[in-house]
């Protein structure tokens, strides 16, 4: 019986131990969670999320605060276990969000790209909303380039052979017009001084080109300072926050606005991932009103936060409309 009784002990040992084993071991998937919300209008780490000068800027009253997912990449079997528990957490295959071939660090690297991207896109937006003009500027210059040593990054571009540059397509055409090997005089702006260069195309990938890389940018100083956020889906709460910094009116009318959603230079609002995430990291952050994307309505719906009204836009134009009924205590249009 001794010796049974010992057999038994050292199998319940082995049993738990081999279930810890298993439970510990990882597994392929990522458990999503409600990531940190922030301010777009507040400051993180005492710097200012939008940062702008040389044109006068407002205060706000209340918040428009960009939410995120948090993702957590290496899964135990009980990790995914307590994920699939709780109402907060999703646990989704790892080839979701690491798609296979791509290393970890890859999607970071792309994510970030894409949260670029989405400030450029919400900083375009948001000043054609304004009707607020935007200038074309040198942002890389290539090496050994047609323009080196004739165009510096930061000039700002104004003509091609004496045509107006309105916009960077305009600039573009006007070089692929051209066979490769064309001399063209390019006006520019350095320093709020004048300049021209003379500069000739060369073909490259197919196309003639002149070495640069340009961007549009406003006739003012505006930068967005967010470290540690990556993808595109902060779009159209920068657009926003960018908006209600130029415009003496409170967007907010003095409540806490959370949001999501992609945007384009046009001010089209994209869908997103990530929403059931998102709206509870919002509700625990005491938002008022969560902005959802159009297309993301049904998802919204489906994991809606207690006494969290879901405001549909699909335009950066419709979410000004939105925030403007909050505030004359109208009735926006719900998913």
């Amino acid at each position: 019986m001794r010796r049974r009784g010992v057999t038994v002990l050292l199998g319940a040992v082995v049993t738990a131990l081999l279930s810890i084993g298993v439970l510990g071991a990882p597994i392929p998937y990522v458990v999503l969670g409600p990531g940190p919300t922030v301010d777009t209008l507040g400051s993180v780490e005492d710097k200012q999320v939008i940062q702008i000068s040389g044109v006068e800027t407002s205060d706000s009253a209340g918040q428009l605060r960009l939410t995120t997912v948090g993702v957590q990449p290496d899964v135990s079997l009980l990790s995914a276990i307590a994920g699939w528990i709780s109402d907060d957490e999703a646990v989704v295959p790892r080839e979701t969000v690491y798609p296979p071939g791509r290393t970890t660090e890859e999607v970071e690297e792309q994510n970030k790209q894409d949260f670029t991207r989405s400030q450029t896109s919400a900083e375009i937006a948001a000043l054609q909303q304004l009707g607020l003009p935007l200038r074309v500027v040198v942002d890389s210059v290539t090496a050994d380039g047609p323009s080196a040593g004739k165009l510096r990054e930061g000039d700002v571009l104004h003509s091609v052979d004496g045509a107006a540059i309105a916009d960077p397509k305009t600039l573009i055409d006007a070089i692929q017009a051209k066979p490769a090997g064309t001399e063209f005089t390019i006006g520019y702006l350095r320093d709020q001084a004048p300049g021209t260069a003379k500069v000739t195309s060369r073909e490259q990938d197919g196309a003639p080109r002149i070495g640069i890389g340009v961007a549009e940018k406003p006739p003012f100083e505006l930068s967005i300072d967010l470290d540690n956020i990556g993808g595109p889906s902060a779009g159209l709460m920068f657009a926003l926050g960018i908006i209600d910094k130029l415009e003496p009116e409170d967007l907010t009318g003095g409540k806490v606005i959370a949001g999501t959603g992609t945007i384009d230079d046009a001010g089209k609002v994209g869908p997103i991932g990530g929403i059931p995430q998102k709206l509870v990291g919002a509700k625990a952050a005491g938002a008022d009103v969560f902005l959802v994307p159009a297309d993301n309505c049904a998802e919204a719906l489906r994991n809606a936060q207690p006494d969290l009204p879901l405001l549909k836009v699909g335009t950066l134009g419709e979410a000004l409309n939105t925030l403007e009924l909050l505030r004359s205590g109208g009735d926006p249009p719900r998913c």
